[in-house]
């Protein structure tokens, strides 16, 4: 399968506000200007609450902006459809997050498949493909068998592969070591880093973790709601 073009992606006066029934307006994101070049590799850091997963959710179209504007390559996301978005972030996002999210009734095998079964691809191919992807995340014994059945660590790599199923140029990672022993999240770190490398893909990764966040060529840290540090250096 031929990997999506990692997109150039843009905030301009972004802010997101969620209500809050009776209570006052939750301010997420708050007037964020940001570039995002194809092919970075962006850690995000900050408290708990400073906006990170709503950055996150924002860049990788699963929410909108209450204000400004978010654009991919230069076109405004907002003029597209919403089954246009959809099949936008199917095709050219892949998601991976802190606690898996694996279909417990499916396999290893049978959750890789998951994207590319919604993308229409016939079964023997996608079958195909979940196995070869489980080999590059070193899981080739492993695919019959259940979440269940696999250590965390192995649940994230199962999760690595499913999100790079359908070869997308945007990998957003929120937290994708934070339910993991040490020894474990270097594995999972290790072999995030390769994927992203052997994609060409932009990595953008939310952690708290110092050590996690230092493999990035990239570092943004929040705080209320705006991004108060944008600074290089891996």
């Amino acid at each position: 399968m031929t990997g999506a073009v990692a997109p150039r992606v843009e905030l301009a006066h972004v802010s997101r506000t969620y209500a809050a029934g009776t209570a006052e307006a939750v301010r997420a994101l708050r007037e964020v200007d940001l570039v995002l070049p194809a092919g970075e590799f962006v850690s995000v850091e900050g408290p708990s609450g400073c906006g990170k997963t709503t950055l996150l959710n924002l860049v990788g179209l699963l929410d909108s902006p209450s204000d400004g504007e978010l654009r991919w390559d230069g076109t405004p996301v907002g003029l597209r459809s919403d089954r246009e978005r959809s099949r936008l972030r199917l095709e050219t996002v892949g998601f991976i997050f802190q606690r898996f999210y694996l279909l417990p009734t499916l396999t290893a095998v049978e959750n890789v498949e998951l994207p590319m079964r919604a993308l229409g691809m016939p079964r023997a191919e996608r079958r195909a493909r979940a196995a070869e992807l489980l080999a590059e995340v070193g899981l080739s014994e492993r695919a019959r068998a259940y979440p269940h059945q696999l250590s965390g660590g192995e649940e994230q790599r199962v999760a690595i592969a499913r999100a790079v199923a359908n070869g997308p140029g945007l990998l957003l990672a929120d937290e994708p070591t934070g339910e993991l022993d040490s020894a474990s999240a270097r594995t999972v770190l290790d072999l995030l880093v390769r994927v992203r490398a052997a994609r060409s893909a932009t990595l953008v990764l939310v952690t708290h973790n110092p050590e996690v966040a230092s493999r990035a060529s990239r570092h943004l840290t929040l705080r209320d709601g705006r991004v108060v540090s944008d600074r290089s250096g891996a």
